[in-house]
């Protein structure tokens, strides 16, 4: 069936605005209820463990489903997904606002990350059938990725004015106009696209691609608590991996499979997804650390703490739509390899940040490096991986490039914050100890910087200073880890990654109406 023509020039950017809000809807969640947490757990009277599945238990959803959620794109119609999800994920944000207990918080947020998966894939999957022209697809994926990042300062900077204002219930009540807007305006804009040559449902792939996402994810997040050489996390990441190479090898026999693995034989699809993962699991790393030391360390309240990351906001907004005219005029090569080395630098700036650092110097230019790399690194990263796929694929590999980023920056939170607390931990321990703390109290200052600090505060002036010490020095020990890791991937692009820009698509009309 041959596809209908492209919207209008005017109509399309229109569309992208579609898209823009709904994924902004479903990517601000993961940092927005961050904000509320102290408030919830003292409304509902949840533990630490509690609290951190109420942030977990929407991420693991949501990157265990991604893959399933493009395949069902592509077979079913991904505007028809994108309403389904989008009305999902409304009706699941009020019941997580109206919870009474944390058992029912949990379950709502498991709930809103399935419906996250089938938003995410199709916002991009969408973008890609919307322009079919080349230079104008990759002008909105920069805009689209701009929005994606700009996601991760709107979250608390949000949070934290709705929590001026009203009951921790606003941070997820707000999701429910959004959702409503942007459903209206995909009905009267968004044209239906899907694979025109439907395949049978992979039942089998499904399975095992659910599994060998949801145990990675979910090891990960476990084993800085059950430690990472525990019987407990060998075992998961063994599980994840036999799942994965059970799913490799079943997709590899099919003829029709729900993703075809060897697309990742394509460097520009293996080494885009890889520089991803690295850039997210390098910033969202920082990023658990960062926002707990505006709170611990400088003493922000939660607003003024979101709006400290207001520069990174601003300043990936503006770099992601320049990378893709950098791209055009330099290579996809040296933009992605020269933005991962610039959020390298941005790491290593705060790792040699003091009690005494001001925020308008040091905090704010590695702030500014770490946006710019990473706007740097996204857009032509992601116009390499989809640019190397045929417009029928565009779910399946929008689902690929949405699930590196959530792995990743599942994998940045629990690495770099299991390094934070190998340091933190033994060296608050000391401190409290000498300043005169009880062993009980001392050993539980370990747990967080919070609880340190609620230690120190029953002692002497100078324990709050050892706490903050010895909580920047953990910090510093995790940003080093983040800038290794940018300034590893910075080095595979350089010598893997190709730089030519995408080709047009040989099969642009592969949509139906």
């Amino acid at each position: 069936m041959t596809a209908p023509p492209a919207p209008p020039a005017t109509r399309r950017w229109w569309v992208l605005l579609v898209l823009c809000l709904s994924v902004l809807l479903v990517s601000v969640d993961n940092t927005i209820v961050n904000v509320a947490l102290p408030t919830i757990g003292r409304e509902l009277g949840a533990t630490t463990s509690d609290l951190q599945w109420v942030v977990d238990g929407y991420t693991l959803a949501f990157a265990a489903l991604l893959l399933l959620g493009g395949a069902l794109g592509d077979r079913f119609g991904r505007r028809r997904l994108l309403e389904t999800g989008l009305v999902l994920f409304a009706a699941t944000s009020a019941l997580a606002a109206l919870a009474d207990s944390t058992g029912e918080l949990i379950a709502a947020r498991v709930a809103m990350g399935v419906a996250a998966a089938a938003v995410y894939p199709a916002t991009l999957a969408l973008l890609v059938t919307t322009f079919p022209d080349r230079r104008e697809r990759a002008t909105a994926i920069g805009l689209w990725s701009a929005v994606t990042g700009l996601s991760v300062a709107i979250g608390p900077v949000s949070g934290g004015l709705l929590l001026e204002h009203f009951s921790w219930g606003s941070v997820f009540l707000v999701n429910l106009p959004l959702a409503a807007v942007a459903v209206a305006a995909g009905r009267l804009l968004l044209t239906e696209s899907a694979d025109p040559s439907p395949r049978r449902f992979d039942l089998a792939g499904a399975a095992l691609s659910v599994t060998a996402v949801g145990l990675l994810v979910v090891t990960t997040i476990e084993a800085p608590g059950n430690g990472w050489g525990s019987p407990t996390t060998v075992a998961g990441y063994l599980g994840a991996a036999v799942a994965l190479a059970g799913f490799i090898g079943w997709e590899l026999r099919r003829p029709e499979p729900m993703l075809d693995v060897r697309l990742f034989t394509d460097r520009r699809v293996s080494v885009g997804s890889g520089a991803i993962a690295l850039a997210f699991f390098s910033l969202f790393g920082f990023i658990f650390l960062i926002t707990q030391y505006f709170q611990a360390v400088r003493g922000y309240d939660t607003l003024t703490a979101g709006l400290a990351t207001l520069p990174f906001a601003l300043v990936i907004g503006a770099v992601s739509p320049l990378a893709i005219l950098a791209m055009r005029a330099l290579g996809t090569t040296l933009v992605v390899a020269a933005g991962l080395l610039t959020m390298a630098a941005g790491f290593a700036v705060a790792a040699g940040s003091s009690l005494e650092s001001d925020y308008w110097g040091r905090i704010v230019v590695a702030m500014v490096l770490m946006a710019g790399g990473l706007g740097l690194v996204t857009s032509p990263a992601t116009e390499a991986v989809m640019g190397a796929l045929r417009t029928e694929q565009a779910g399946a590999g929008s689902a690929v490039n949405d699930t590196v980023r959530e792995v990743g920056g599942t994998l940045g939170v629990a690495v770099v914050g299991s390094v934070m607390s190998t340091v933190y931990g033994p060296s608050v321990v000391d401190a409290l100890t000498s300043a005169g703390a009880p062993a009980p109290g001392a050993d539980g200052a370990a747990d967080s910087v919070f609880a340190g600090l609620a230690v120190a505060g029953q002692l002497p002036d100078g324990a709050t200073v050892a706490v903050q010490q010895a909580f920047l020095d953990g910090v510093s020990a995790g940003s080093w880890v983040a800038a290794a890791a940018s300034a590893a991937g910075a080095a595979v692009v350089l010598a893997f990654l190709p730089a030519q820009h995408r080709v047009p698509d040989p099969t642009p009309d592969l949509l139906t109406a």
